[in-house]
């Protein structure tokens, strides 16, 4: 049996705080599964190679969106996984037919969240609107203009409505003055460009930050005198480094004190995440979870084959891989304020040299790029490896207590 490779895409409410994830389950080499039956291959895999003791690992605590065919909830694929932990999605269906009904309501009365995926709009959907949890519509087929009927008839059922393919923030706005609940799509990736957008005195002093921690030797003086210009980062970092700390309750008291105790290295890493989650305090909480989880990623990569001449930069690059999304501003603008090393500036700007690389490599396994399969195999990587590795950023970012 082959291994199974998943990429997700996250789920927003309208304050952009993320819900859940769709979970997408690809073939290894040629992303298709030509030994299974198309139609129960997601969640056959799924279970046959374990991957639901991952789901929340996977999901960082939050709900998996799972796609199930009519055959994959006959054979009750779903029954293998917490009702608590799981969104069932409704895929496959032109209309219902009253065995989809009956199984639909089947799941509903066993507890599990149901969505309905692909509606179009027709009223023979309706007859399911008793049994599921969620609508999803594709913004991009439909004129949202015509579902203020359809959503009038959810309501009646305490239904919620996914806008899918969003792709700016302003989109996502007037999407929710229609009446959408929740949104899923690459808006929080896609940010519209300011020209000559300035930095606030807070970004700014952020900023310096990052830069500091981007440097081969920690200058503590400097960084202690940015971090006690602001009573919240000097309290958010002590409290961030007692968390990390090796299991005794340290009464942290000074940058000095803390870099005794965590060593330079980790204590770069500690600053860097402050920095960076108060940069993002004004936007959604997964722009920060996806650069932690890329920097994390580098990190260890680095250590593999033919990065291991990057390695000093690597994790500080992946942090500061979405930094255009979180200022909203080009990358080469940014950079001008931060006096990186030349390797982080051409990987940040033109994913060049080995840096850019390794940056390239991460950024397209975690966004499910097709170029995945020709880049592991140029770089002499395993596809095991980089999948347990995103497994191991995951839960590393889920351990840490960020500074919103």
């Amino acid at each position: 049996m082959k291994n199974t490779y998943i990429a997700r895409q996250a789920v927003f409410d309208r304050n952009l705080d993320t819900i859940g994830y769709e979970l997408f389950f690809r073939d290894t080499s040629e992303n298709k599964f030509p030994e299974i039956d198309q139609d129960i291959a997601s969640s056959k895999l799924i279970i046959q190679n374990h991957i639901q003791s991952d789901i929340q690992t996977l999901c960082m605590g939050k709900l998996a969106f799972i796609n199930f065919t009519e055959n994959n909830l006959i054979h009750k694929f779903p029954l293998m996984f917490d009702k608590d932990l799981i969104v069932i999605e409704l895929v496959g269906h032109k209309k219902p037919s009253k065995n989809l009904v009956k199984i639909v309501s089947y799941y509903h009365k066993h507890g599990y969240k149901i969505a309905l995926t692909e509606y179009d709009l027709a009223p023979h959907w309706d007859v399911l609107f008793p049994y599921i949890d969620i609508v999803k519509v594709n913004i991009e087929k439909i004129n949202t203009k015509r579902l203020r009927p359809s959503v009038a008839r959810m309501r009646t059922f305490d239904i919620s409505v996914v806008a899918e393919r969003v792709e700016t923030r302003n989109q996502q706005q007037t999407l929710a003055e229609v009446g959408f609940n929740y949104f899923q799509g690459y808006f929080y990736h896609k940010t519209e460009m300011i020209e000559g957008q300035t930095l606030t005195t807070v970004k700014t002093m952020m900023m310096q930050l990052l830069s500091e921690t981007s440097k081969s030797v920690l200058d503590f003086d400097k960084v202690s005198r940015i971090i006690s210009q602001d009573v919240n980062l000097t309290i958010g970092l002590l409290k961030m480094v007692n968390n990390v700390s090796t299991g005794a309750n340290i009464e942290i008291n000074s940058l000095r004190q803390a870099a005794t105790y965590l060593g330079e290295e980790k204590l770069r890493q500690l600053v860097a995440i402050l920095a960076l989650s108060n940069l993002t305090s004004d936007k959604a909480d997964e722009v920060c979870k996806q650069a932690l989880i890329t920097g994390r990623m580098m990190q260890t990569l680095s250590s593999k084959n033919h990065f291991s001449t990057v390695k000093e930069f690597a994790f500080i690059t992946g942090l500061l891989s979405s930094i255009d999304v979180i200022l909203s501003m080009p990358v080469a603008e940014i950079l001008k304020t931060m006096p990186l090393a030349r390797p982080i500036e051409k990987a940040l700007i033109a994913n060049d040299g080995v840096l850019g690389d390794l940056l390239n490599l991460t950024t397209a396994f975690i966004s499910d790029n097709d170029d995945i399969h020709q880049l592991i195999t140029t770089f002499g990587l395993s596809k095991e490896i980089i999948q347990q590795e995103f497994l191991n950023a995951c839960k590393w970012c889920q351990t840490l207590e960020l500074n919103h």
